[in-house]
């Protein structure tokens, strides 16, 4: 099993050689054409040629769009887990604030009764969702380790009882009518309607581009650095100078943003929320994304993300003697997990220096054994 494993890893490093040795022209180009795949990809004319790929238990434009949010949080967590290595159980509670702020200011079942219109909202949603994550980040970012991840597990729960308890919030019952996202065609019929997830999709892809580019120019700016310096070694860096919790502080509202940007893009489609929509098993899934893809590195976030939230669909519709495969989907996202975790602990598409130190831990347990 360890050959097998070696021989993965060193076709993964090869393939990734190449990539970085390739002229630019050619990795933008390789780049432009898999964004262009990726936008015709709803469109009938052209999945149907992909064989098993398209969903057949489900609209497959409802599939992408749960994948393309399921991407956005993954893109988010991986700020603060892969960049600054501070452990998120409950990332999903800031996706849940920026839902329910929509949700309030826009749905004529809130008690507010503002009717604010969808587009208005998103911003407001996106600075109270960085404003949550402030003020959680503040008194407890000063913990580590296990005790973070605690912390952070009890404020996706305290949203989630807030949400089912508070009548102001209205439980179960939740908001109905939230507007969708504004928008028409020529002939005066709305883009985003109800029934074709097209749209949505699109729009979620957009601005999943637009969030990589500037994820990616912060990661490789001072704050970027002073990240990857306090996950390696937090008194290190404080020692060289680095004002470790300003930067934990900048990770937890960068992260915290980008899931309540999720929040209000997912609300604007359902067009209904309620406290059954935020359980705690979507914070450990969108964390075992970001694991899975290869925490530190956006690509590995982005496929991890992806992956995961399609295989959860993919079973939807299938039997095997009877049984229905969806009813065990995370047993099967379980057992790949497992296989992940032999072959490749360091995630499908890691970046070089979390690959490299896992090369150095598998030399070291050679070596002692």
């Amino acid at each position: 099993m360890s050959g097998a494993a070696e021989r993965i890893r060193s076709d993964w490093r090869s393939v990734g050689e190449r990539w970085r040795r390739a002229p630019k022209w050619m990795r933008w180009a390789v780049l432009a054409a898999v964004v262009l795949f990726f936008y015709a990809l709803p469109n009938k004319e052209f999945y149907q040629y992909l064989g098993p790929i398209p969903t057949t238990g489900s609209n497959f434009g409802q599939v992408l769009f749960t994948v393309s949010i399921y991407v956005l949080l993954a893109v988010g967590l991986n700020i603060v887990v892969g960049f600054a290595g501070l452990l998120d159980l409950g990332y999903f509670g800031f996706f849940a604030v920026g839902a329910y702020t929509v949700a309030v200011l826009t749905s004529p079942s809130s008690d507010l009764k503002t009717h604010w219109p969808w587009l208005a909202v998103v911003p407001l949603a996106v600075a109270l969702t960085m404003i949550s994550g402030i003020s959680l980040g503040t008194p407890t970012l000063r913990l580590r380790g296990d005790y973070l991840a605690i912390v952070t597990l009890g404020f996706a729960e305290m949203i989630r009882i807030a949400a089912t308890s508070s009548t102001f919030l209205k439980g179960q019952r939740g908001f109905n009518q939230i507007p969708h996202p504004p928008g028409e065609y020529a002939d005066g019929k709305p883009v985003f309607g109800v029934l074709d997830a097209r749209p949505y999709y699109w729009l979620v892809l957009t601005l999943i581009i637009l969030v990589v580019f500037g994820v990616r120019n912060l990661t490789r700016s001072r704050v970027g650095r002073a990240w990857v310096s306090i996950r390696e070694d937090e008194d290190a860096a404080q020692l060289m100078g680095v004002p470790t919790f300003k930067f934990k502080l900048w990770a937890f509202a960068a992260g915290a943003a980008i899931g309540g940007l999720a929040g209000a893009l997912y609300a604007g489609k359902v067009n209904f929320v309620n406290s059954q929509n935020f359980e705690l098993l979507n914070s450990i899934i969108i964390l075992a994304a970001v694991i899975l893809g290869g925490s530190g590195n956006i690509v590995g976030a982005i496929v991890g993300g992806g992956l995961v939230a399609y295989l959860i669909e993919r079973f939807r519709g299938i039997e095997l003697f009877g049984w229905e495969l969806y009813e065990f989907r995370f047993l099967f996202f379980g057992v790949v997990l497992v296989v992940m975790m032999i072959f490749r602990p360091e995630g499908l598409i890691p970046n070089r220096r979390r690959a490299a130190e896992f090369k150095d831990r598998r030399k070291e347990v050679s070596v002692g054994g």
